[in-house]
């Protein structure tokens, strides 16, 4: 153990070389991609002035996220992550050059900057669930969550920083000049990643293939009732308030008559408000509970798009950013937070994917709707409703507990190897497990609401279906059932079963008689090429 991961302090992951230098380099990336969205995003008010088609800037970069975040979860869970995330950068950075050339050039229109925006979406979605993953690499395991609020931090530092940049650049130079200081920026990320020497994977018999992979996430996530309650209230909460979002660049240049250099201001208020709010977040979280956190930065984000509506004079709506800024770390950060308790390591990937998807999809039907509002009403108005929709959606939600993420998630292992009279095909399948109780009448509705509790968790970890029977000639014996589709999956759910799932194994064999191990067996579907005699 680090001297870094026994201290407790927040900033303990820092101390972590490794960290700290891929940190850094993160934060000079996304500055980076801050002064370009702020090119993009000023340039698509002098291609066209129509609400819809500013908001379409901000779908074309979210649509790929969510479109793509699942599977590029699924690939930053097998494949190696260093190599995935140089060839993802370089592909970003193809992306800025070409937006550097066509702006030299004037080329730009409004159909080019929309297809490029989108190829950038595609390199952020392979990227953020593969940067998250490698989060437990680079730091001890005490160290996670501090590192993953110095990600949080360093994002908003990014965001303080890089659109008033952008903004300072883009009046002073062009956007050709703007362009390519975010291509210069991935020049200290690629060298970051070549430097940091990860050590290989070990080969493991029973390594996942993408599309086994891709499965084995959809059934966790579709089995994870904590993982349902984070996607809800999030799908809500980023749905009305990516409104402010999508609508901004018409507020800075119609409502409060600004030029570019005004509106990479208003973005840095916001970065620099989040970065206010992440350091007063430890305090409040002593106070208030993630519920709390969310509903708090409801109720500011709806406030603040209140004020917009109102065409406050400049400086009132640079303060009233600040909060902006504040209340959305606070949301990102409670989601994120949460999300992360609640995932296992060996879906973490796929399972945040999910989590970017929702998200991103939030975000990106959010802006397409609230273009087409602010189309019809005008910007004004279609903050006002925003504005209103989040907090009324922030009260009805709030009923809605988000989990607390307190259970031991780490694999228990305590799952002996199935006995086999020969080797099998680990492609195997599908495979029928049954498990033999023998209980007492008297302690038959308790079991029956102890085993229960396992049908989830058989399902996150493998099996497609599950049930539980009885023997019509002896009720006292009871079977539970499951199925994985290949001899490997079950394999692998043995080493997926965490410490709160065999706890609950433990209370579930305190009701066999005899307290005697429950019979286990284990059942192979035959075709021609595994029958025997004939």
């Amino acid at each position: 153990m680090s001297a870094a991961g026994s201290s407790g302090s927040s900033f303990a992951p820092l101390r972590q070389q490794v960290f700290l230098v891929l940190w850094i380099a993160t934060i000079i990336g996304n500055i980076g991609s801050f002064v370009r969205d702020v090119a993009s995003a000023w340039l698509v008010t002098d291609l066209s002035a129509a609400p819809a088609a500013v908001a379409l800037i901000q779908a074309a970069g979210t649509l790929p996220i969510f479109l793509l975040a699942i599977p590029a979860g699924v690939m930053s869970d097998i494949l190696d992550r260093r190599k995935f995330l140089i060839a993802i950068q370089i592909l970003l950075a193809c992306v800025s050059s070409t937006l550097l050339f066509l702006s030299a050039s004037g080329l730009q229109t409004i159909e080019t900057l929309i297809a490029l925006t989108f190829v950038g979406g595609i390199g952020a979605a392979l990227m953020a669930p593969t940067w998250q993953a490698i989060v437990p690499e680079l730091v001890g395991r005490q160290d996670v969550k501090g590192a993953v609020a110095l990600n949080s931090l360093g994002i908003n530092i990014s965001r303080a920083i890089g659109p008033a940049v952008g903004g300072l650049v883009l009046a002073s130079f062009g956007s050709a000049v703007t362009y390519g200081v975010d291509v210069i920026s991935y020049v200290f990320v690629i060298s970051a990643l070549l430097w940091w020497k990860r050590p290989k994977d070990q080969k493991d018999a029973l390594s996942e293939e993408f599309f086994g992979a891709f499965r084995a996430g959809l059934r966790y996530a579709w089995a994870s009732r904590d993982l349902h309650v984070v996607l809800l209230r999030a799908a809500v909460f980023f749905g009305c308030a990516s409104s402010v979002w999508a609508l901004l660049p018409l507020v800075a240049r119609n409502v409060l008559k600004g030029d570019a250099g005004f509106y990479g201001v208003m973005l840095g208020a916001v970065g620099a408000g989040a970065i206010l709010g992440a350091v007063v977040m430890p305090r409040l979280r002593r106070h208030v509970d993630a519920d709390g956190l969310l509903l708090i930065a409801a109720v500011l984000t709806a406030t603040v798009m209140g004020i917009l509506a109102l065409a406050p004079p400049q400086a009132v709506a640079l303060v009233s950013l600040l909060v902006l800024g504040a209340a959305w770390i606070m949301a990102l950060t409670t989601m994120n937070g949460v999300a992360q308790a609640i995932l296992p390591n060996w879906v973490r990937g796929r399972s945040l994917a999910v989590y970017l998807t929702v998200f991103n999809g939030a975000m990106t039907a959010g802006s397409l709707f609230w273009g087409a509002v602010g189309e019809a009403t005008g910007v004004p108005l279609a903050l006002a409703i925003g504005a209103v929709a989040l907090l009324v959606a922030g009260l009805l939600f709030h009923r809605v507990k988000l989990p607390k993420g307190e259970a031991d998630l780490a694999a228990s292992n305590h799952w002996p190897e199935p006995l086999t009279a020969e080797p099998v095909e680990h492609d195997r399948g599908p495979v029928l497990i049954l498990i033999e109780y023998m209980i007492d009448h008297a302690d038959r509705a308790a079991f029956i609401r102890t085993i229960t509790k396992l049908s989830d968790e058989r399902r996150r970890d493998g099996a497609y279906s599950w049930g539980i029977t009885e023997d019509a000639a002896d009720p006292g014996k009871l079977v539970e059932w499951f199925c994985v589709e290949s001899w490997a999956e079950h394999l692998r759910q043995h080493k997926r079963v965490s410490v709160a799932d065999a706890d609950v194994q433990a209370e579930l064999h305190k009701f066999q008689k005899g307290q005697q191990p429950p019979v286990v067996r284990h059942f192979l579907a035959v075709n021609s090429r595994h029958r025997h005699g004939g």
